[in-house]
């Protein structure tokens, strides 16, 4: 398929950061393990396509002796997009790992990436992946995609995050666009020493929308997940002229950015700064060195404010200790290290910071609403020697509020007693998440979070064997789910939450 300099529009970024696993019950087994990311793009030429991309751990395969002192590895992949019970695109073909002549010592990864051309809509995407030197179970996966390019609107595209780029001339190739070859970082998680967030983006149908040779302003910044606030230090703003495609490779120096969960966003604006349409893309950063800057909190001025009253120093700390269901990990750096060892005033003015970073107007009126829901968490599920809040049905309650649908299931014969709660939207651009909490008795009242599909949650594909382990004995990280048995409802209830 011919891609024109592949101007095209990456649409809707859906990351998926899987470790896929695929052991036998042999016990010389090895675990396959890769990474799938996919997200959907527009070419004036083609239309619209979703591109995949697979990173695999070369040493996670199994290899065949080739030739002297050369071995390979090969994957059987394949992806289906099906729609209304109807094929609509497929692929299935043979990956070979790169050749190697020691197969004790493999560091390297490799990189498969796919095109698929598709109309727009909603498709089930089905994925399998096969070790043909291993007789393991292919893993399979499958997931909903949509497609969605309205042609007057202007959209910004998916955000791909780049490993590494060089330019090219025109190319076919399928790492290749607007005249950079880009080979994708196929994770949203930055570990220390990874300094460098590289982006590629793209924005369509400007000159329709907003007329031609219009200005407009393209925005990027980085902001705190939880708070939605931009952070100041991580914003950068580039003056455009209105087209049918606008493409962008810009990066942020990430060696002062904190741990913590935050958003990369692109935002377009026109010539009276007014807001037309954004894009974010979740990723996390670990950066263990980086601490709590004390001197961000320096200036503020706690006179005549709500806390200058709270004189207390253990009261005070006892309400720093409540907020941290909803702090960022920088400020939870501080609540767990630095502020058993600061002083009255530095412990007020980071209270009063927290709440006017959350609400500039009213603080203290932000603060009393959310004492009042820890008081609630502390009623309903505080235990014998833990409060509400710092359970993780607490937490997941105050840093999103009172689910929608909570299925309650305390008496299944084959598992622990459980509950599914059920969200129909988190935020903005979080929809159908669910959370699953389980304990080993109904004494303690402490059920734990043993999976949830929501962002930056705790992701257990195996949930469900894990829950059945009264009854269940799990031979292989394979066994994802138990035998059906009398009564078991937990995957009925997950789908269909009631």
């Amino acid at each position: 398929m011919y891609f024109k300099k592949l101007t095209s529009i990456m649409k809707k970024l859906i990351v998926l950061f899987i470790v896929i696993m695929a052991v036998s019950a042999q016990a010389e087994s090895k675990k396959l393990k890769a990474r799938l990311w996919h997200t959907t793009f527009w070419s004036p030429v083609d239309g619209p396509y979703v591109e995949t991309y697979l990173a695999f751990d070369a040493a996670s395969l199994e290899y065949k002796k080739i030739g002297e002192r050369q071995y390979q590895g090969s994957l059987e992949i394949t992806m289906i997009f099906r729609q209304n019970d109807s094929i609509r695109d497929y692929a299935k073909y043979e990956l070979k790992s790169p050749v190697v002549e020691d197969t004790s010592n493999i560091q390297l990864e490799f990189i498969d990436q796919q095109r698929f051309l598709l109309q727009n809509g909603q498709y089930e995407f089905l994925l399998s992946i096969a070790d043909q030197n291993s007789e393991n179970e292919p893993f399979a996966y499958e997931e909903l995609i949509d497609i969605s390019y309205p042609d007057d609107q202007v959209n910004v595209s998916g955000i791909e995050l780049v490993d590494s780029y060089e330019p090219v001339e025109e190319s076919h190739s399928v790492l290749s666009k607007s005249g950079y070859k880009l080979i994708p970082y196929v994770s949203n998680f930055y570990p220390a020493g990874r300094d460098n967030l590289m982006f590629y983006t793209e924005v369509y149908n400007t000159d329709k929308v907003l007329g031609e040779n219009e200005k407009i302003v393209l925005k990027y910044f980085i902001e705190s997940f939880e708070t939605g606030k931009v952070l100041s230090k991580f914003q950068k703003f580039k003056p455009k002229q209105t087209n049918l495609v606008i493409p962008t490779l810009s990066e942020f120096d990430l060696r002062n950015l904190p741990s913590g969960n935050y958003k990369l966003g692109v935002e377009v604006r026109d010539r009276n700064n007014e807001l037309v349409t954004s894009n974010k893309l979740f990723f996390q950063r670990s950066n263990p060195n980086m601490r709590f800057d004390l001197n961000d909190i320096a200036a503020v001025n706690i006179t005549n404010s709500f806390v200058e009253d709270l004189t207390s120093r253990d009261t005070l700390q006892e309400y720093i200790q409540m907020i941290r269901p909803i702090a960022t990990q920088v400020e939870k750096q501080f609540i767990d290290n630095q502020s058993k060892e600061a002083d009255l005033e530095t412990l007020q003015q980071f209270f009063l910071n927290f709440w006017q970073t959350r609400d500039e107007i009213k603080p203290r009126e932000a603060w009393l609403k959310y004492l009042d829901e820890v008081e609630k968490v502390n009623k309903v599920y505080s235990t014998q020697i833990m409060p509400g809040y710092t359970t993780d049905r607490g937490r997941v309650y105050l840093q999103y509020g009172p689910p929608n649908i909570i299925t309650e299931s305390y008496n299944e014969p084959s598992a622990y007693p459980y509950e599914i709660w059920h969200y129909y939207q988190l935020g903005n651009s979080q929809r159908d998440k669910k959370f699953v909490f389980y304990t080993y008795n109904l004494v303690t009242n402490d059920f734990v979070l043993l999976h949830s599909n929501a962002i930056g949650e705790l992701s257990n594909y195996r949930w469900q064997a894990e829950l059945h382990r009264r009854d269940f004995d799990p031979q292989s990280p394979d066994d994802m789910r138990p035998p059906d048995a009398w009564g078991n409802q937990a995957n009925e209830y997950y789908i269909n939450p009631r």
